[in-house]
């Protein structure tokens, strides 16, 4: 099945997207260069079963990787937000394979949040920082993409919103230069 349909999906919702290798989720040196939102590029970048990246740098976003591994992610956001009084994000979110979600939030101008895993935020374990950073920027894989013994489906088709300013605030590096 190919990720062409679903990355056309997330070019419409403004997302930059590039070709992981078929069945994987770790890009080519290069990648960054490979990035466009051109709907009539995709059946020939994603040719031949290539999954779909989503680049944060290219897009103008930062992406949260809700993990469900040794934390739950989807839960300590949950929690925090309620603790902050604040609602649950309404933006594009897509579901991984091992259950957790990517949402995506339009990032404030000149941005650069970079990319920081493994709960070293103040955001909680359990939650990955994918941000466009100083010079490359991060990464996901896009929905439509077959890895880990799953598909990359889209959760909530929903504009992706603005970056709420609880979360932004909890941002590990500088949010603008």
């Amino acid at each position: 099945m190919s990720a062409v349909p679903d990355a056309r999906a997330v070019v419409r919702r403004g997302l930059a997207v590039f070709p992981l290798p078929a069945g994987g989720r770790v890009p080519s040196p290069g990648w960054q260069r490979l990035a466009t939102r051109d709907e009539a590029a995709l059946p020939e970048l994603l040719a031949d079963g290539r999954n779909v990246g989503v680049s944060c740098r290219a897009s103008g976003v930062v992406a949260l990787d809700l993990d469900v591994h040794d934390h739950d992610g989807r839960a300590v956001l949950a929690e925090l937000a309620a603790r902050l009084g604040e609602p649950w994000p309404e933006t594009l979110t897509v579901a991984t394979p091992s259950g957790g979600w990517h949402l995506y939030f339009a990032a404030p101008d000149a941005c650069t949040t970079g990319s920081v895993s493994g709960g070293r935020t103040a955001l909680g374990p359990g939650i990955d920082v994918r941000g466009p950073g100083l010079r490359s920027g991060g990464y996901l894989v896009g929905p439509g993409s077959v890895a880990g013994g799953g598909r990359y489906t889209v959760e909530r088709d929903v504009p992706v919103a603005a970056l709420p300013g609880w979360i932004a605030a909890r941002l590990p590096s500088p949010l603008v230069a």
